[in-house]
């Protein structure tokens, strides 16, 4: 059977059953719509968790990120798995307590302030709308590749099943899908890992196979995989760090914190039937989150020493200069071809010798830049896209048709799944907390679901048109997304939670600062700012040119913002009324542990 055939096949096996699934699940209320009922088992919604968490970024992104900065590429590791400890146990099981669908629903209760409300829906939109752009993206990349479509087509046939199976089935419909969902999204990061690990190491465990030796010899992996990065004029992989360890350390923190303040993951913990249910519920997705994260490290890796050293075979025996190179090897291998119509992989002949030199022109050793001029190299000549180190991956290796089907289901699916995810949160906040929060308080249960439904499929289209149509600011990161939360929502959540002394004025004042200044910092760094005659990045002082900060690092610059603008605020503001001081410590004090009392 040919791949494009079995692709076809696996592909539209799983389409089918995520749409029997939601068929069978459809939600008939809008607690069913909002929160699949509030009774999903702590083991499905902890496999629902983590699916809807590891997005494309973590599947086809991350490990590409990792691959290409090396041991800087950490920093996608601590900060995703770090923020989603700081949710397990700073905000899910209080949240759960508080008893409401949505988080702008919490802030307009905990703050007492439908403006509040208000401020945090808008906060939410532009988070989970930045985010949804690099899902759009992932479902193009994948499904142009794999399916033999363009990008703009795989877009508009995702669009297409999202419907179906969001639309129908609301929170319910997508929660069961999403376990479907990683089951084939876990099992097409793994099954390749194994293989792959036991041809480069002998080792079946990819977690272990990164630091074993290589096969048939007494070098250790790292150490030749150094060797292939450096021979090629690029930092040593096990030591390189992008930009400064400020920005490296701010950049985790981003991540962290913008983790713990994704609403679409924190609705899920509204969906099971109690605080402890909340709490094993978080540590099954911690287990089945992690099964992925440390497994792509030696995705990235391995991945990275394949490719490297099948596009420039020559540097398995040195030969990386000069004619005495390998020239009938260096030819260009058949994924190569395939991956070039994607775009995301392309190469220029710059010195016209009908070979690709793959090398970093921009290397700071200038011995190394000396022998590739007297070898007649004139510039690199190969870009390749992160995006496309685990999707390509298995073709890297020869791997078969079947394992490479699979992946292709499986970065489908996590696109799909993270993509879902947030468009409930995104309809939940327009048709929950601005329709009928705001507008239309009096509306039935039956016309908010179909305000819901509608605000679902409205939804998607714009969501399909961001991904067709990506702004500047967003397009190919997520980590924006991240910062945006870090910086609105994670302090409104803290404060609202932790400080009986917080006000609604400080909330406001602190979520609408917060975002302001990050969209300032990323604006500016993007040029989105249409002033006339103007230099963008002189409205800053330069690219990164606060403390060498990068604007998606940015996001913990605005939270530190967001939290000293909401407690000055709130310092020369009214108190809190001492019926919202009990609501907080009833929250926040597990019953029975003490007596709950009001301001101290």
């Amino acid at each position: 059977m040919s791949l494009q055939t079995t692709v076809y096949i696996t592909v539209g096996i799983t389409f089918l059953l995520y749409i029997g699934i939601a068929l069978w699940s459809r939600a008939k209320s809008t607690s069913d719509f909002y929160v699949a009922g509030g009774n999903i088992n702590p083991v499905f919604n902890g496999m629902a968790t983590a699916a809807d968490w590891m997005s494309a970024a973590s599947f086809i992104s991350m490990a590409g990120m990792i691959g290409i900065m090396g041991y800087g590429g950490g920093v996608f590791l601590m900060g995703w798995t770090g923020g989603y400890v700081l949710l397990a146990m700073l905000l899910a099981p209080y949240l759960r307590k508080f008893g409401r669908f949505t988080v702008p629903q919490f802030i307009r209760d905990r703050f007492y302030s439908k403006w509040a409300s208000l401020v945090a829906v808008l906060c939410l939109l532009v988070a989970s709308l930045t985010y949804i752009v690099g899902q759009m993206t992932g479902v193009g990349v994948a499904f142009s590749r794999f399916l033999g479509v363009t990008s703009d087509n795989g877009i508009y046939i995702g669009m297409a099943v999202v419907f179906v199976y969001a639309v129908l089935g609301g929170m319910k419909g997508i929660t069961y899908t999403q376990v479907a969902q990683y089951c084939v999204l876990i099992a097409a990061y793994i099954v390749p890992a194994i293989f792959i690990s036991m041809m480069l190491t002998g080792n079946p465990i990819p977690q272990l196979g990164l630091g074993s030796k290589m096969t048939g010899t007494d070098v250790a992996f790292l150490t030749r995989l150094n060797q292939v990065v450096t021979d090629l004029g690029f930092h040593e992989y096990t030591t390189a760090i992008a930009g400064s360890k400020t920005n490296m350390a701010l950049f985790t923190l981003s991540l962290m914190i913008g983790t713990a303040g994704l609403p679409h993951v924190i609705m899920r913990f509204f969906t099971v039937p109690s605080v402890a249910a909340a709490r094993r519920s978080a540590g099954y997705a911690l287990i089945f989150i992690a099964l992925l994260y440390t497994t792509a490290p030696a995705v990235a890796g391995m991945a990275t020493y394949n490719l490297h050293t099948t596009i420039t075979p020559g540097v398995e025996t040195g030969e990386v200069f000069g004619p005495e190179s390998n020239l009938e090897a260096s030819k260009q291998p058949d994924w190569m071809l395939r991956w070039e119509k994607t775009g995301l992989l392309t190469w220029e002949d710059k010195n016209n010798d009908g070979r690709i030199q793959y090398y970093n022109d921009k290397s700071t050793d200038q011995e190394f830049l000396q022998n590739a001029e007297a070898a007649g190299w004139e510039g690199n000549e190969l870009k390749v896209n992160a995006d496309i180190i685990v999707l390509a991956n298995p073709e890297i290796a020869m791997l078969p048709n079947w394992i490479i089907a699979l992946v292709a289901a499986g970065g489908l699916a996590a696109a799909l799944s993270t993509a879902a995810g947030l468009l409930i949160a995104i309809s939940s906040a327009i048709s929950h907390d601005l329709i009928k929060g705001v507008f239309a308080p009096k509306m039935s249960d039956k016309k908010e679901l179909w305000a819901g439904k509608i605000s679902m499929a409205l939804s998607i289209v714009v969501a399909g048109w961001l991904g067709l149509n990506p702004p500047g600011f967003a397009a190919g990161t997520v980590a924006l997304a991240f910062g945006i939360a870090a910086s609105t929502l994670f302090p409104a959540l803290m404060m609202g939670i932790f400080s009986k002394k917080m006000n609604k004025e400080g909330a406001i004042a602190g979520m609408l600062s917060g975002l302001c200044v990050t969209l300032f910092y990323v604006f500016a760094h993007k040029g989105l700012f249409f002033i006339q005659g103007t230099q963008y990045l002189n409205l800053i002082g330069g690219a990164n040119s606060f403390f060498g900060i990068s604007p998606e690092a940015f996001g913990a610059v605005g939270a530190a913002v967001n939290f000293i603008v909401a407690f000055v605020v709130s310092r020369f503001t009214k108190k809190v009324p001492l019926h919202i001081q009990e609501m907080v410590e009833a929250v926040r004090i597990p019953r029975g542990a003490k007596d709950v009392k009001g301001a101290h």
